[in-house]
């Protein structure tokens, strides 16, 4: 979030400055390291006809952006290094799940750089409804807090909503913005490129700036306004009793839609205020102790977040979009099994794996049939791995990955993982397992694979050993269904 209140905008000009991007990519998002947060808020989500947004997925992109300032100088300020990364990372996801994605160049910027900005391709072209955060940070640290939380909510939200797909009654924009930090640059830029028609388009704009402070607050822009109403009705339903921003107002990218008359409003979690008894008496945490003690510091990194407020802001987003936006309905599911010859019955096809790994061999029985795949077990420092290029269709309620896996050791230390398999889609490791998983039988493992809805990615299975003592891993009747 900006640090200072801004004087009123400039004259809205031409839209213009837009580059547009449609080839996919793969995505590069790594597994959370953070605990999984009891959801309380699950069946309000369901009873509110709204997706439950995964807080371990949003935070998973918070990971992938402290990490890009770890590796860029500590900081992902627009214009930088960090701020290509991160725009990078956001726009490889889009492109992956299906939106039509455009950068657009802000000459006019502190440190000029580039929005982001991404569609939905479903809904009226002239009925748009705008969710929007910034991508920078400022020198000093990652900005995780500010504004990775905003970034990774609305991205999480962006990509649960091609998984779905349903039926669209407006169109969705979301929108990354550059150099927020040195005075809402990249957001003016953008509302001085709308001409009036364009302006008319967009129906809401909803701006999210800060939404895990640690010591957080629940606070709403234009808490009365009827923009506001979806997002305050989710929070109401929670039991929250939101407040107004007072404290962003006039802070963050909302900021310029509002002066060119379009409605906004937003959630935020608080800054650098401090906390009242009486909203520590109703929400938590410390009164007179700032919402977020690490704002604009070095130490606004992962540590600086509460799942619970972003966990919040996450499924309020999705509530709001799905209100706004969203009509009756979803494509029909057009689901059953995706992984070929699981059973590894039928040869390798279509299997790459390294040589002998899908065999018949009588050292190891197969669960089902004659064959299976069998990594590793020589004792000696050796990598095998088996693979599969899959689709997963849009549109089904459930993905999930199952195997059947027997592991035989001969490792006798019983508190360290010297050999492993990890099962991973695309570049996500979904799940790893040891010599500490010893069993003397197959055991069923099942992963759900929902995030990767409408991709094709693929699904490996990678086998390592250490220079003694042999571990092998045993896999077979491999399905990935979708239904």
């Amino acid at each position: 979030m900006r640090g200072r209140t801004l004087s009123a905008g400039t004259a809205l000009a031409v839209f213009a400055g837009m580059t547009v991007t449609l080839a996919a990519q793969p995505a590069t998002a790594s597994p959370p390291t953070a605990t999984t947060v009891t959801r309380p808020i699950a069946a309000a989500a369901a009873a509110l006809a709204a997706p439950d947004i995964s807080v371990t997925n949003v935070q998973a992109h918070l990971t992938q952006f402290n990490a890009i300032a770890t590796s860029n100088g500590g900081n992902r300020r627009a214009g930088s290094a960090g701020y290509t990364a991160s725009l990078n990372y956001v726009k490889t996801r889009l492109q992956s799940a299906g939106y039509t994605v455009s950068e657009q160049y802000c000459s006019s910027c502190t440190y000029p750089s580039n929005n982001l900005i991404a569609e939905w391709p479903g809904g009226p072209a002239d009925q748009v409804v705008m969710f929007g955060a910034h991508l920078d940070s400022v020198s000093a640290g990652p900005g995780i807090n500010d504004n990775a939380t905003g970034s990774s909510t609305l991205l999480e939200n962006a990509l649960v909503l091609a998984a779905q797909n349903p039926t669209m009654t407006k169109r969705v924009r979301f929108a990354w913005w550059t150099d927020e930090e040195q005075g809402l640059n990249g957001s003016r830029f953008y509302v001085n490129s709308l001409n009036a028609t364009q302006r008319g388009y967009i129906k809401g704009y909803y701006n999210f700036d800060m939404v895990g402070s640690i010591n957080g607050g629940y606070f709403i822009n234009r808490v009365t306004s009827t923009t506001a109403a979806p997002l305050k009705a989710y929070w109401d339903s929670l039991g929250l009793q939101p407040e107004e921003n007072v404290e962003g107002q006039g802070r963050s990218d909302d900021y310029y839609f509002q002066q060119a008359g379009i409605p906004t409003s937003g959630y935020a979690a608080g800054a650098s205020a401090r906390k009242t008894s009486s909203q520590a008496a109703k929400w938590g945490g410390t009164a007179n102790s700032a919402y977020d003690p690490c704002y604009h510091r070095s130490c606004d990194t992962t540590a600086n977040v509460s799942a619970t407020v972003l966990n919040r802001a996450a499924d309020g987003v999705a509530y709001a979009l799905w209100q706004l936006a969203v009509g009756g309905g979803t494509p029909t599911c057009t689901g059953g099994q995706v992984v070929g010859n699981g059973g590894f019955e039928s040869g390798s096809t279509p299997w790459t794996a390294s040589s002998g790994v899908i065999t018949n061999a009588s050292g190891q029985p197969a669960r089902t049939g004659s064959y299976k795949a069998w990594l590793n077990g020589y004792g000696t420092t050796r990598t095998e791995s088996l693979s599969q290029s899959v689709t997963l269709p849009a549109g089904c309620a459930t993905y999930t990955v199952s195997f059947w896996l027997h592991i035989d050791t001969a490792e006798t230390t019983g508190s360290t993982a010297y050999d492993r398999l990890t099962v991973q889609l695309g570049s996500t490791t979904l799940a790893t397992y040891s010599n500490l998983n010893a069993a003397t039988g197959y055991v069923q493992r099942s992963l759900n694979v929902a995030g990767f809805a409408g991709q094709t990615v693929t699904l490996r299975f990678n086998g390592t050993e250490d220079s003694s003592l042999q571990t092998t891993f045993v896999i077979d009747d491999v399905t990935l269904l979708a239904s």
